[in-house]
């Protein structure tokens, strides 16, 4: 490891437990990137998607929306703003496709249970152990099934403790329990740097917190921490190969990289070091 990333821990560790929370991403990060037989594991909503659980029509228009927008989503050559502004469109026509797809929040609970959806190895361990230090971890996601979807994965595992928070989109449901709207704005994976954590009612839990471990996939992840004034930030992400992008950029937005779809093992570690 290098000397200036043993020298930023060292601080953190210095100023102890009281003064360090954690910022995460969900899909990608929390979860792997790939099964044991090379496929991708999916994120929540492209369970709903692949697998079945509404339409016929649903599935083949949300892959056709899939199929227009991920590659600009991805494609280095396109400028951030033409991907936010495309990124938007495709979470509108999708949340539209979802309410006229009759979504339920039965859909998200049998959704949610996937065995696709794994938790990378040590993140059980991990979560404990910012429970046991009382450390809060704050989830900003941009998961097309919301704030709702994380909760119940997190409590499926046992696993959805008081310290956490979510910041997600945020799914309106009528009496029925079906889909009826979104509220904005709506979070996708290039608008993070949008989401001021101030605005939201538990930012006086980390307030006087401002060292910070920020843990995402995609090089746009470290943009979660924009409007929060820390005092000493610990940036890893994982990169789960060259169909991820850039290997340099990732190398340019983060302070460790984890390859291969790799553990948490390296995150528990430091862990340890600073707070045991």
């Amino acid at each position: 490891m290098k000397q200036q990333i043993q020298k930023l821990i060292a601080k953190i560790s210095a100023d102890g437990v009281k003064k360090f929370h954690v910022l995460t991403d969900f899909d990608g990060t929390l979860t792997k990137h790939f099964m044991r037989d090379s496929s991708k594991v999916p994120s929540l909503i492209s369970i709903l998607r692949d697998e079945g659980y509404l339409t016929p029509n649903y599935s083949k228009k949300a892959k056709a929306l899939f199929a227009k927008y991920h590659p600009i989503e991805v494609n280095p050559k396109i400028s951030k703003d033409k991907k936010k502004k495309a990124m938007q469109e495709w979470w509108m026509k999708h949340y539209n496709l979802l309410i006229k797809s009759k979504l339920n929040k039965r859909d998200i609970q049998q959704a949610v249970q996937s065995r696709r959806v794994q938790f990378r190895q040590g993140v059980k361990e991990f979560l404990k152990f910012l429970k046991q230090k009382n450390i809060p971890l704050v989830i900003i996601s941009s998961s097309g099934l919301g704030t709702e979807a994380i909760r119940l994965y997190l409590k499926n595992k046992n696993l959805l403790f008081d310290n956490i928070y979510i910041i997600s989109n945020e799914l309106i449901w009528n009496k029925n329990g079906y889909l009826i709207g979104v509220k904005k704005p709506i979070i996708h994976v290039k608008n993070k740097n949008e989401t001021v954590l101030k605005d939201f009612p538990f930012y006086d839990k980390i307030a006087d917190r401002k060292n910070v471990l920020l843990l995402g996939d995609d090089e746009a992840d470290v943009d979660m921490i924009t409007g929060f004034d820390y005092d000493n930030l610990l940036k890893i992400s994982f990169w789960g190969g060259s169909i991820f992008k850039n290997i340099k950029k990732y190398r340019q937005n983060y302070d460790i990289l984890i390859k291969n779809d790799g553990t948490f093992g390296q995150i528990n570690q430091i862990l340890k070091q600073m707070f045991a």
